[in-house]
């Protein structure tokens, strides 16, 4: 078996990687590289001229002919191998008739718990979608900002006494919107220094979070050793992580309980499954990153079905708009017209009591709607970032 071509499939807000094989097979992946795709569409055409001609099935020789050629790193560069990684590992579960899972040591589960997303602009908002998430069966709720999920348009201010007591009120009322009967996964989004990630980390600690994550930029590991220095809650960290190495000296440090691996950026289902089993080796736990689209869903239900250490999945909803149109473009008018991320694919995936049922597909379990790309025509994410009242820059 050879491959033959290797195609970008840039669709709304996402992009997609097909791997075309000259026994018919063909395999999906999808690229994490956020704001970053049409750079990561180039990288993918740059590893095309290399991948044409070659057995899919060599696919850790792949991986490490592709990441060691020129010796950069990026997460645009990162965002195309972990895409053509997940259609390679695609390819092999359907040349072989079986899931990848299958291919990776079988299934420790069954079902994988799901936290699923929740936002607001206001405190109303989140308490409405907090409650409507309990309603649906959901036993833990993420994307869950103390800070609420408000217009980056908007200028920023707050005294540090308000910044950090409004954000321990609205935990509070959180986890009274829910009771103990649901898991609250704090979502900061790398917006507080180390000291101000500290005070707030010990308000919320009598909530119980189930962790506490990316209180700070992701640029220094001492700073994330510093704040987990300093709180009982777990901290989770490493979306923005894109190498084994990364998370290793994470790990190092003690500076994290549970460790994010978005397989759409870290190397894709090969370097997931090198993450987790390195956090296996420190009693870490693993909760896969995953705002993207159902590929990505799918990818990462490979990880959770065979790796014993895994904790949560993130389930941004099928049915929903993207996570990219709810978090982002606050001020995109007529949000119910948006299209439903679910579209981009032939079947989504079926969640029970806060549980996904792992599929038993073969390859990654699901595919590509029929004309997707003319469909939902390929849009570049918009630069906006978030500024202070003074007119700096401030993280959001």
């Amino acid at each position: 078996m050879k491959i033959i071509d290797v195609k970008t499939v840039p669709v709304n807000r996402f992009l997609f990687v097909e791997i075309h094989t000259d026994e018919g097979i063909t395999g999906i992946g999808e690229s994490g590289a956020w704001g970053f795709l049409d750079a990561s569409l180039e990288a993918v055409n740059s590893f095309k001229t290399y991948l044409i001609g070659q057995d899919p099935l060599r696919i850790e020789h792949h991986w490490q002919y592709m990441y060691r050629c020129f010796h950069f790193r990026g997460a645009a560069i990162m965002g195309a191998l972990s895409a053509i990684d997940i259609a390679l590992w695609d390819i092999a579960g359907k040349y072989f008739n079986t899931p990848v899972y299958n291919l990776l040591g079988g299934k420790c589960r069954d079902k994988a718990r799901v936290y699923y997303h929740v936002g607001g602009t206001t405190i109303e908002e989140m308490l409405a979608n907090l409650k409507e998430a309990k309603a649906k069966g959901f036993t833990a709720v993420g994307h869950l900002s103390p800070f609420l999920d408000e217009d980056r348009s908007a200028p920023y201010f707050e005294t540090h006494a308000q910044k950090i007591g409004n954000a321990i009120e609205r935990v509070r009322l959180y986890r009274e919107a829910v009771g103990d009967e649901v898991d609250l996964c704090v979502e900061i989004h790398r917006r507080l220094r180390p000291a101000e990630a500290i005070a707030l980390a010990r308000g919320i600690e009598k909530y119980h979070p189930f962790f506490y994550e990316d209180p700070t930029t992701p640029d220094n590991f001492d700073s994330m050793e510093f704040i987990a220095g300093h709180t009982d809650i777990p901290i989770a960290t490493g979306e923005r992580f894109h190498t084994p190495q990364e998370f290793a000296q994470i790990i190092r440090r003690n500076a994290a309980t549970y460790l994010r691996p978005d397989v759409c950026l870290c190397g894709g289902i090969t370097g997931a499954k090198k993450i987790a089993a390195l956090a296996e080796a420190s009693d870490l736990m693993i909760v896969p990153h995953n705002p993207l689209s159902p590929v990505s869903t799918a990818a990462c239900t490979q990880i959770a079905a065979c790796i014993p250490n895994f904790a949560l999945q993130e389930f941004p909803g099928d049915d929903r708009p993207a996570a990219t149109e709810r978090y982002i473009g606050h001020n995109i008018e007529h949000k119910e017209s948006q299209f439903r991320q679910g579209e981009v694919v032939k079947k989504t995936f079926r969640v029970e009591n806060g549980f996904l049922i792992i599929p038993e597909t073969p390859g990654i379990g699901v595919e590509l709607a029929d004309n997707v790309a003319e469909r939902f025509p390929y849009s570049r994410r918009p630069i906006q970032t978030r500024l202070h009242i003074d007119g700096s820059v401030i993280d959001q």
